[in-house]
């Protein structure tokens, strides 16, 4: 039986688009997953239109009501994270523990926003002048722009459109469209609730016609987006000319510093955890290992034997530890990366291989380099892929060094049993996220997230700071 194709969600409405794009499994090229209905530039206009009208009476419905609502997408994603997860690790590639590791926080981020709608408690203030009386609120910044990308096609989603709808605002998203059944399985439970129609709405399609759309428009109040820096950067340009509030999260050069005196264990399995699992395609991976003399050695023989051990395989298969790469676009970009750091002097100690396995898939073997700096343009720019560079350095200090000597700054980590060193690593690691004898990747929902540099641009994701971007400030003045 034919799949029907899904369509987007505009205005409380499901909607054909100009167009379909067929979706396929980075695992199984021929398994076909769905046709996505593509919206047009007019219909994202309209989408923007819908959540402009609707947003006022969302914002006016009762803290209890947006609770339940947010309360119950998150409930619906908690009870069917199996059936999602594996869906999100069919069309992404990740490991099916990790897919359903992935909707079960999906649905963490629903249920923590849904507590911080009872939260919204205002402040006041005692006047300069006699008998006047100061109230300080914050109100709902209007209609929220969400672009996402791929390598997190729920949670993203969910740590972006949670906070958007529990401070009262409507919300346009756009999946990347790469991966676009996992949005579409989100929005069609969101659009079971009772929520305005129009408060929230699905576009699927390109960058270059939906993406565009939104960034441009000058009739949405805010928006957040998480890619890549050359594309970020366009963003703010867009958005700066109309006065668009804008958050973006971009890209990434995590390093993780490993010390003479560190753990051995802990150590390897950090870099194995950061650099490769998830494919390498987190922003949080730690594609830079700085590692001081001392141990150099040891750490790389360690890490090859535990590279050895990893199996690669199909997302869904029973055992599989690293999945495939998302797209043959993205398998081909590693290929060059690892030919251009050969042509740098890197050595190829371990893995880079293309796989040639059943059903036919995008796989590659992780693949890690030695005698590498940090001026090779394979440590300069985001790879986003399962390769690591190790960097050998004399000590501390040049280790601190080499780390901060990039553009980027999003997380740092350090394995190590000083007290010392880890305390003057927090305080000089210019990163926005500091991992002390932990993996680089790996973060909490209910604190800040975020870098420095080129990494992120306006207020920081999750927890209680999410209400910087998503709410403004009203300061009222009384005289009783």
């Amino acid at each position: 039986m034919a799949l029907q194709p899904c369509k987007n969600y505009i205005g409380g409405n499901w909607c054909e688009g100009q167009g379909l794009v067929a979706n396929h499994s980075p695992s199984d090229v021929e398994d076909l997953i769905g046709h996505y209905h593509q919206a047009s530039a007019e219909q994202t206009q309209d989408a923007i239109a819908a959540a402009r009208d609707a947003q006022p009476q969302w914002a006016a419905t009762g803290l209890e009501q947006r609770q339940q609502i947010l309360m119950a997408i998150g409930d619906e994603l908690m009870s069917r994270k199996l059936e999602l997860g594996e869906l999100l690790s069919r069309e992404e590639g990740k490991p099916l523990a990790e897919g359903i590791g992935e909707v079960h926080r999906s649905a963490q981020f629903f249920h923590y926003y849904a507590a911080e709608v009872l939260r919204q408690m205002g402040e006041t203030a005692a006047s300069v002048r006699p008998g006047i009386e100061i109230d300080v609120q914050r109100e709902p910044v209007g209609v929220v722009g969400i672009i996402t990308p791929w390598n997190f096609p729920m949670a993203t989603a969910a740590w972006k459109i949670a906070p958007a709808l529990a401070f009262g605002n409507a919300v346009v998203f756009k999946p990347a469209n790469l991966v676009p059944a996992s949005a579409w399985a989100l929005t069609e439970i969101i659009s079971r609730q009772p929520l305005p129609a129009g408060t929230f709405n699905l576009v699927m399609g390109s960058g270059s016609v939906v993406g565009e759309s939104l960034i441009q428009s000058a009739d949405i109040d805010a928006l957040t987006f998480t890619g890549s820096l050359q594309t970020g950067r366009r963003v703010a340009v867009a958005t700066a000319g109309n006065l668009v509030r804008c958050q973006l999260e971009m890209g990434s050069k995590n390093a993780l510093v490993v010390l003479d005196d560190a753990d051995l264990d802990i150590a390897v399995e950090c870099a194995l955890n950061g650099a490769f699992f998830g494919t390498g395609q987190k922003c949080t991976a730690s594609s830079r290992l700085i590692v001081c003399d001392g141990i150099h050695d040891r750490f790389v023989e360690a890490l090859v034997a535990r590279m050895r051990q990893l199996k690669v395989g199909h997302a869904l298969e029973q055992g599989t530890q690293i999945g495939p790469v998302a797209e043959a676009r993205q398998l081909q970009q590693n290929l060059d990366y690892l030919q251009l750091a050969k042509a740098d002097g890197a050595t190829l100690v371990e893995g880079g291989e293309l796989l040639a396995l059943e059903p036919a898939g995008h796989y590659m073997r992780p693949a890690l380099f030695t005698h590498t700096t940090n001026q090779m343009r394979i440590n300069r720019e985001e790879v986003f892929g399962p390769i690591a560079c190790v960097i050998r350095v004399s000590d501390y200090e040049q280790a601190l060094a080499v780390l901060n000597d990039t553009e980027y700054g999003l997380t740092a980590g350090i394995i190590t049993q000083s007290l010392r060193y880890a305390s003057d690593f927090k305080r000089r690691a210019r990163t926005g996220c500091v991992m002390v004898n932990l993996p680089t990747a790996g973060t909490d929902y209910h604190v800040p997230f975020g870098g420095r540099k080129n990494s992120s641009f306006g207020p920081r994701e999750q927890g209680q700071y999410a209400r910087e971007f998503y709410t403004v400030v009203k300061t009222t003045y009384v005289r009783p």
